[in-house]
């Protein structure tokens, strides 16, 4: 099992026209939801005179939570034909919006299709994808003589000190690569070293 993902670093956009229809794509990296409604509620004040806002997302590092948006266009021809895109691109933690301003010329089932198709996929090409690691959250308890020990063992996993608690007896909260962590956690024990998930 992989412990790592693919989005975008930041967001993105291009411009795509066809008969007269103009297709602005946006592509914007989510962490939620609740950023999804903001989004599309700025590019509405942004692009009020359009008369389409479709969109698809996916979320997670398991990437089980997506959706497409067809927002008034013949179903299937807009939001799938984004998400797609997503898919091919093994995208997660992102959001795709093409807004359309209608050009007076039907496009057709299939013209659509590909001029959504195309759109998103022109927004991604301009976006920066970065790979994430999905991590752990792990606590480790120590006496003062071996700090040094569980610090070079931290550094040599990456891991990521979110909180540590010198005293008598210490304490460190930290996040790891979740592929590392049970060879840092049989590292630690195999010096008497208790660490555990949290």
């Amino acid at each position: 099992m992989t412990d790592t993902y693919l989005t975008i670093q930041k967001s993105a956009e291009s411009l795509f026209k066809d008969k007269g229809s103009k297709f602005f794509a946006y592509a914007f990296p989510i962490k939620s939801e609740d950023e999804i409604k903001q989004h599309i509620t700025n590019l509405k004040k942004q692009h009020h005179g359009a008369r389409h806002w479709c969109y698809a997302f996916r979320l997670g590092a398991d990437k089980k939570l997506f959706r497409a948006n067809d927002d008034g266009e013949p179903s299937g021809t807009a939001g799938k034909p984004i998400l797609n895109q997503i898919i091919s691109a093994d995208l997660t933690d992102i959001l795709v919006v093409v807004v359309r301003y209608f050009g007076g010329t039907l496009l057709g089932t299939s013209g659509l299709i590909q001029a959504y198709k195309t759109a998103a996929a022109d927004a991604l090409q301009r976006s920066t994808t970065v790979t994430k690691y999905i991590t752990q959250t792990c606590k480790v308890n120590f006496n003062t003589e071996v700090t040094n020990l569980v610090m070079r063992y931290l550094k040599e996993y990456d891991a990521e000190i979110v909180e540590h608690t010198f005293d008598t007896e210490n304490e460190i909260i930290f996040t790891i690569r979740q592929s590392f962590t049970e060879k840092l956690r049989t590292s630690l024990k195999e010096n008497n070293i208790n660490c555990n998930p949290i």
